[in-house]
């Protein structure tokens, strides 16, 4: 499947620079290439100097709401980054079109930070506007949602959160949700922690996007998983989740015989694996609540049999016993890993979600008191200014 990748804000442009080192080491490792363009969006200049792998021209490194931020960002205030995208549009648009190879492009990938103000007031707009423009593909939102200590500080951290999912709900072919608090390191710096979260975001993407890729024969899997797979999976709220389990190469080349407790362990080295990438899914949801899913298993050729496959089918069904289920192998004879992304779609519910929507209906109300207070309070002592000497 190729992708053409749009960071919104800080928070999308660094994990849009990830998918665009994805991207090169998918060309390097296998001669694929999965991004087609990666682009960086921002209303603050320090945010777009500071990414290493997007191209540095103004046509893949784009500035919006130059007039109105003076390059210094929305202050956390997304209606004015929803505003402000609505305006330069066509900033975005225009760089798109101008993409080499643009029509093997199969899907658009938008990604943003919830709680920031660009990010997260742009991506809805920004969907809305590509989806006008390119009719025939789905336009997908990668939205990463805030640390816990940013929601206890700050309450327009959730407000923004919300608004921003509800508009993307709205507009997007598809929401992939990540929540940055299940990939924290307490013990590592600050950017060691963001540069491993956004290399964490991306790792179960790289072999869904390569499967259908694929050129050379004795890596193509039996049953490929490709772009239409994946197109007909993602839809509504969707969560991604991955595991990797690395494999004795050793064996391979001493082992002989192949008995019934040799094909049980494969099996059950699948099923274990399968239920690892369930437990590190991007947000924590059931997969009961999944209408649509879909899993690849990556792995030397030896380890796959089709009785793991079908296991690890039926596995999932028994755990999403709602959801249509598609499947694929991806045999990569030079790994030494068994690897499993999975990917949970339409859910019908997911607590974290219902929680934004909830506390926001109550700050409204809150925030809409304190603004009136503020107000008054401005009314009394602009009545008491008169008696103060001016030095003007």
């Amino acid at each position: 499947m190729k992708l053409v990748v749009v960071g919104l804000g800080q928070c999308g442009g660094r994990i849009a620079d990830e998918f665009a080192r994805m991207n090169r080491r998918a060309l390097s490792q296998r001669g694929i290439e999965v991004v087609i363009g990666a682009f960086a969006v921002n209303t603050d200049i320090a945010d777009l100097s500071g990414l290493r792998r997007i191209r540095p021209d103004y046509e893949h490194r784009i500035l919006i709401g130059g007039r109105k931020t003076g390059g210094h960002g929305v202050g956390k205030i997304n209606e004015l980054g929803a505003e402000v995208a609505k305006e330069d549009a066509d900033k975005v648009i225009d760089a798109i079109r101008a993409t080499k190879r643009l029509p093997e492009t199969d899907a658009f990938l938008l990604i943003a930070g919830a709680a920031g103000g660009t990010g997260s007031g742009a991506i809805a707009i920004m969907t809305k506007y590509i989806k006008e423009r390119f009719l025939d593909k789905p336009v997908y939102n990668l939205i990463v949602l805030p640390f816990e200590h940013e929601e206890e500080i700050e309450e327009r951290t959730i407000y923004n959160a919300a608004t921003c999912l509800k508009s993307s709900y709205l507009v997007a072919d598809a929401v992939i949700l990540v929540d940055n608090q299940r990939y924290i390191r307490k013990d590592s710096s600050l950017m060691t922690n963001l540069d491993k979260i956004n290399t964490l975001i991306t790792s179960p993407f790289y072999n869904l996007l390569c499967a259908g890729e694929e050129k050379k024969t004795k890596y193509i899997g039996a049953k490929v998983l490709d772009a239409g797979d994946i197109i007909q999976t993602m839809a509504g709220w969707t969560v991604i989740g991955y595991s990797t389990s690395t494999l004795s190469f050793f064996r391979f080349l001493f082992e002989q015989t192949r008995d019934f407790r040799k094909k049980v362990d494969e099996t059950q080295r699948g099923i274990q694996s399968m239920d690892e990438a369930i437990a590190r899914l991007s947000v924590h949801g059931n997969p009961a609540d999944a209408r649509r899913a879909l899993y690849l298993v990556a792995a030397p050729s030896r380890e796959m049999n089709m009785d793991m496959i079908s296991e690890l089918g039926v596995h999932l069904k028994s755990l999403a016993p709602e959801a249509i289920i598609r499947s694929g192998d991806y045999p990569r004879d030079r790994n030494s890993s068994l690897d499993v992304s999975i990917i949970l779609s339409e859910l019908t519910d997911i607590s974290k979600i219902r929680e934004y929507f909830t506390k926001t209906i109550g700050l409204i109300s809150v925030i809409q008191k304190r603004q009136e207070g503020v107000e008054s309070n401005y009314t009394a002592l602009d009545g008491s200014l008169k008696d103060i000497p001016s030095l003007l």
